[in-house]
């Protein structure tokens, strides 16, 4: 007798809208979760979506964030991140919701950000947003970039 099957669908928007202001972006390297159950293929700490929210807030308010990768860096790749009119995303892009919060992200960035957690700190030294990647096999020293295999 055939298993039932479990799909999951993502999908997501596009635009070129940027932040205002420049933004500090650190990276790390850390485990998978090893907790049962479908982990976010992005997650958010309080943190970081308290701070993306007054930072839409700023804004219009039907603003998604997307989270995406680009060569380039010390260590070969480095993080983008924008804001964008959620009515210009791509059908190939991936539509995550977190606590109501809508990132999108294109498919081959999120081969490898799958399972990473951005947060936001607000310490004078090492403040900025920053990376937790569980597919980070190196990280840079000013924590820009990163480096992957695939």
């Amino acid at each position: 007798m055939p298993q039932p099957s479990t799909s999951v669908s993502l999908r997501s928007l596009s635009s070129n809208l940027s932040f205002p202001k420049r933004f500090s972006i650190r990276s790390s390297s850390v485990s998978a979760p090893t907790t049962g159950g479908l982990m976010p293929a992005i997650s958010l700490t309080d943190n970081a979506l308290k701070h993306l929210n007054k930072m839409r807030s700023d804004r219009t308010e039907d603003l998604c964030l997307r989270i995406g990768v680009k060569q380039g860096g010390c260590s070969g790749m480095s993080y983008t991140m924008e804001f964008e009119d959620r009515a210009k995303t791509r059908p190939d892009d991936s539509i995550i919701e977190y606590n109501g919060f809508v990132i999108v992200c294109d498919p081959k960035s999120l081969l490898f950000v799958f399972g990473m957690q951005l947060d936001f700190s607000d310490a004078l030294i090492g403040g900025g947003f920053s990376f937790k990647n569980p597919n980070a096999t190196q990280t840079c020293g000013c924590g820009k970039s990163f480096a992957a295999e695939m």
